[in-house]
C-alpha cells in the first residue's frame, strides 16, 4: 500500500513498527555516545529492585489521571493536540498488536530516559548547577515533543515529574522514570487508539 493512498499514515503498515522502534532505539545509542563524550554514564543510576518496580508502577497513576483529564478537556488547544495525534498516529497504531504497542512504548521509555535523565540531566547539572541543569534538561525534553507549543509545555511538566521520580524515598534510581515513562506511553497509545476508533 503506497503512502499516497494513506495520507493519514506516517509510514506504510510494514514500515511503521520497525521504523518507530529503530528511531526510539537510536536515542539509546545517542545517550551512550553522549555519555561517553561527557563521561556521564547512565548505567550507575539504574538499580533493579522490587521497590523500584512498585514505585514505577504507582508513579504512573498521576500521569494517567492527567492524560484522562486532558483527553476529556473541551479546550480548542487540547482538541488540536488530540486531533493531530489521532490523525498522524492513529492509523499506524491500529495495525499493531497490543504486544507491539507495549514493546514500542518500552523502547521509547528506556531510550528517552537514558538520554534525558540518564545523561543530559546529570551532565547539565554538573555544568550549570543543579537547578539550571534540571530545568534546561526538561525544557529540552519538552522541545523534543514539540507537536504544538502547549504540548511542548505539557511534556516539559511531565519531564519534571519524571526527573523528580528518580529521587524518592532517599534513593536515586533511573529505573523509576523508565517504568513510569514506558507504562504511560503504552496506556497513551491505547487511549489514542480508542479515540481513533471512535472517529
Amino acid at each position: 500500500m503506497s503512502l499516497n493512498s494513506t495520507p493519514n499514515k506516517l509510514f506504510n503498515d510494514d514500515d511503521f513498527f520497525l521504523n518507530a522502534c529503530a528511531f526510539e532505539a537510536s536515542l539509546s545509542i545517542a545517550a551512550f555516545l553522549l555519555g561517553w563524550l561527557t563521561t556521564t554514564s547512565p548505567l550507575p543510576l539504574i538499580s533493579f529492585s522490587f521497590q523500584a518496580i512498585i514505585i514505577g508502577v504507582f508513579g504512573t497513576l498521576p500521569l494517567i489521571l492527567l492524560l484522562l483529564g486532558v483527553n476529556h478537556a473541551q479546550l480548542s488547544s487540547i482538541s488540536h493536540i488530540k486531533n493531530t495525534l489521532v490523525t498522524t498516529l492513529g492509523a499506524n497504531l491500529e495495525q499493531l498488536t497490543v504486544w507491539q504497542l507495549f514493546l514500542l512504548a518500552s523502547i521509547a521509555g528506556i531510550s528517552e530516559e537514558l538520554l534525558f535523565r540518564g545523561v543530559l540531566q546529570p551532565w547539565l547539572e554538573h555544568l550549570l548547577g543543579g537547578s539550571a541543569g534540571f530545568i534546561l534538561s526538561n525544557c529540552l525534553f519538552g522541545l523534543a515533543h514539540a507537536i504544538t507549543p502547549l504540548y511542548a509545555f505539557l511534556a516539559t511538566l511531565v519531564g519534571i515529574y519524571l526527573s523528580l521520580s528518580m529521587s524518592i524515598f532517599n534513593t536515586t534510581n533511573l529505573l523509576h522514570p523508565i517504568i513510569i515513562h514506558s507504562l504511560y506511553d503504552f496506556l497513551a497509545f491505547l487511549v489514542l487508539l480508542k479515540s481513533y476508533r471512535a472517529k
